[in-house]
């Protein structure tokens, strides 16, 4: 009995040093912005493909940043390819990082380990870039990868995609994960008004001074 009390203890005490080593700080909007999505995908990932559109759609309504975040799993034989792509056109423009993502989500069901390099030639050939014999011949790209890969784990991600609706607010939440995506929108809504609210306003205009008429003697 006193050993399944001590196992019972430990198995409490592990779980408990998880969630301390749990780190939150990522989960914040980019500089001047108030408001934004956080989403951790992977781009072999059916249910990533299937919330983009989504994605796309809150951004393009409420006019916030979408900050992406590669999180590719172990078990999908491609993704991890897939991502290193992305980190090299992003080295041309972030815009046309955000347009292969597009362009992989588009085309998944048909993207293979094998044609992955094909289709990813085709995509450069549309957007006029030069696409490398070898693309990532230091490994510094891949190292990005698995650095926001460790990032993922670090805030405790352990699915795609996992979404987050974060803002810039001191109080009350500053944070909240998307569990249910046909909530999406609601949560954005409250989030803003959590922002507006902790908006510093601005001072008031100093008042003028009032310009006394001079009685001219005659």
């Amino acid at each position: 009995m006193k050993r399944v009390s001590l196992l019972v203890l430990f198995v409490f005490l592990l779980g408990t040093l998880a969630a301390s080593a749990i780190d939150t700080s990522v989960l914040k909007p980019p500089k001047g912005a108030r408001v934004a999505l956080v989403v951790f995908e992977d781009l072999e990932c059916p249910d990533c493909r299937a919330a983009e559109p989504l994605l796309e759609e809150a951004v393009n309504t409420y006019h916030i940043p979408l900050v992406r975040h590669d999180f590719p799993l172990p078990q999908h034989n491609w993704s991890f390819d897939a991502h290193v792509y992305g980190r090299f056109f992003e080295t041309k423009s972030p815009d046309l990082r955000e347009q292969y993502f597009r362009y992989i989500y588009a085309n998944q069901p048909s993207i293979t380990k094998q044609n992955l390099r094909g289709m990813t030639e085709r995509f450069a050939d549309q957007h006029k870039v030069a696409l490398p014999l070898f693309i990532d011949p230091t490994g510094k790209l891949a190292a990005e990868v698995r650095a926001e890969f460790a990032l993922g784990q670090r805030v405790g991600v352990d699915h795609t995609p996992t979404i987050y609706v974060v803002s810039d607010v001191q109080r009350g939440t500053p944070f909240v994960e998307v569990a249910d995506r046909s909530q999406l929108f609601q949560m954005i809504d409250q989030m803003i008004r959590q922002a507006n609210a902790q908006a510093p306003k601005p001072a008031p205009a100093a008042k003028k001074p009032v310009a006394r008429r001079r009685t001219v003697k005659k």
